[in-house]
């Protein structure tokens, strides 16, 4: 009897609140290799504003700039930083975090007196806790993490009336900071309690988490996100709620929730985890992530709504539809976006890469030779080795590279989802390795230690192709399917991406890596 009523709810709950089409009027235009960006050129943008894995985005507007950065989850160098000048076009800055300490979850960037901060939640080997780096210039450099020793997720800092700071938590508690923010000066007291949605409603789980608060009205406004981020396409929500005090009474919109997907017929799914801010034309908007509908693959994307104030001072909805042109916040626009392709021919890794699960001992594995990027082994495959990789926003992509492999040496070309998930292709002196479903089968060949290798994924079919001189090319089966390499299969929050890895004992020679958006 469960999956009949089960149905039973979701189909009451969109028949009571579906109010989007299931088809964009408008495609996206396309910027650098391809990619597609959301500024149409015509004064409307198309969500997303950052296609790809940009989850929990967090943002700071700082005088005529705006900066933005997201969950960087198991990849290092994390915590890219973005600016923008029109909260729609983004140009990558560099990396904020460049010491491990596990997972990093959602962060939350803001200035205090002159001076940035990002507090974050860190989980590693079983234990959560949270952390803050600093910097007196957005662009670096920025300190070593520090430990502040709260078992909790999510960190939302505010700075009340009387100049006092503290850290709001997943869960709805609140923690005093020091006056530097370096280090917590009390125990956290639970304030919040959440919003209560529905008993019907589909979603994974209460999951009160990513509190932001601003002050506005004489109120102070917290936003959080309930319902889970992943599961089914109607779980994640944004719900506001704002007090007088930020020891509450803590009273709920009633206009909440203020950022829901409805149906799964919706174009965004999984809509959720807003962070708040007033656009450059004094407009306030919400930036938040949603999976795209058929892509768990590309993970939760970044997407951009205008919100409004009620006469009464409350945050709501302006009923846009997210799936269709916007007009945009502002003029003024940066380059957008990054090249992802990589010629190696600069001293230092390229701002779109980061290591699987790296360590501080990654960064002496890479060096740079003459428009190479070299490589020393580690593991025995991508399970174990911790490949490169970076994060594609495309529904359609091909990635090709040149490696060159030293005795005892295996380099390969592969999306890679995580550790236990992954699919492509890899050689060594003995033969191809072909990976799917993170199995890797090794095929003996004879074969000379340098190949390119080429992969295409469109739309979630992955073929891929080697060669000995870059024109004559052999395709390998098989060709894979990989719609379900994403996280409610695998778990871990985080997408599928083009990655390239070396193992073994010897180095891998890399060159020529380049990246092309198919069109959608």
């Amino acid at each position: 009897m469960r999956l009949p009523l089960l149905l039973a709810s979701l189909l009451l709950c969109i028949g009571a609140h579906a109010t989007q089409t299931t088809t964009p009027d408008a495609t996206w235009a396309r910027g650098i290799e391809g990619q597609r960006k959301a500024d149409l050129g015509n004064g409307s943008y198309l969500n997303p504003i950052l296609a790809g894995d940009r989850p929990d985005p967090t943002i700071l507007k700082d005088g005529r700039d705006y900066y933005m950065t997201h969950s960087s989850f198991f990849s290092y160098p994390g915590l890219l930083l973005w600016h923008s000048r029109d909260l729609v076009n983004w140009e990558p800055i560099g990396a904020a975090l460049r010491k491990n300490v596990g997972t990093v979850w959602a962060p939350d960037l803001v200035k205090h007196k002159g001076r940035y901060y990002i507090y974050f939640p860190g989980l590693k080997d079983g234990h959560t806790t949270n952390y803050v780096i600093h910097a007196d210039d957005i662009r670096g450099p920025w300190s070593d993490p520090i430990d502040l020793k709260i078992g909790d997720i999510d960190p939302g800092h505010v700075v009340s009336q009387d100049g006092k700071r503290y850290l709001f938590m997943g869960g709805g508690g609140m923690v005093p900071l020091s006056d530097d923010g370096l280090s917590v000066t009390g125990p956290q007291k639970k304030v919040y309690a959440g919003w209560q949605y529905p008993a019907d409603w589909v979603v994974t789980a209460f999951a009160l988490e990513g509190p932001k608060l601003v002050r506005h009205g004489g109120y102070y406004h917290m936003l959080v996100a309930e319902g889970g981020t992943a599961g089914p396409p109607t779980s994640h929500m944004v719900v506001s709620a704002r007090a007088k005090s930020l020891d509450g009474p803590w009273e709920n919109s009633p206009y909440n929730p203020i950022v829901h997907t409805w149906s799964r017929d919706e174009k965004w799914w999984s809509k959720g985890h807003g962070s708040l801010v007033e656009g450059p034309n004094g407009k306030w908007y919400l930036v938040y992530h949603a999976y795209e509908n058929g892509y768990w693959t590309l993970g939760r994307q970044t997407l951009l709504e205008p919100v409004e104030w009620t006469a009464d001072g409350w945050l709501k909805s302006t009923g846009v539809d997210v799936s269709k042109p916007i007009p945009k916040p502002g003029n003024e626009a940066v380059p957008h976006g990054m090249a992802l392709s990589d010629d190696f021919s600069t001293d230092k890794m390229g701002v779109q890469w980061g290591f699987y699960q790296g360590t501080d001992a990654d960064a002496a594995r890479v060096r740079y030779e003459d428009k190479t990027l070299v490589v020393q082994g580690k593991g025995t495959s991508p399970r174990d080795c911790a490949p490169l990789a970076f994060i594609a926003g495309d529904q359609a992509y091909q990635v090709e590279v040149e490696a060159e492999i030293s005795a005892n040496a295996r380099a390969g070309l592969l999306v890679f989802y995580n550790d236990k998930l992954y699919a492509g292709i890899g050689f060594d002196r003995d033969g191809f390795i072909t990976h799917r479903y993170g199995i890797d089968r090794p095929q003996k060949a004879a074969l000379p230690r340098k190949l390119r290798l080429r992969l295409v994924n469109d739309r979630n079919i992955v073929t891929i192709y080697t060669s000995a001189d870059g024109k004559q090319w052999t395709r390998h089966s098989p060709v894979i399917e990989v719609s379900g390499y994403h996280h409610n299969v695998a778990d871990g929050f985080i997408s599928l991406r083009p990655a390239i890895y070396a193992a073994g004992q010897g180095e891998v020679r890399f060159r020529d890596f380049r990246y092309q958006a198919l069109s959608n």
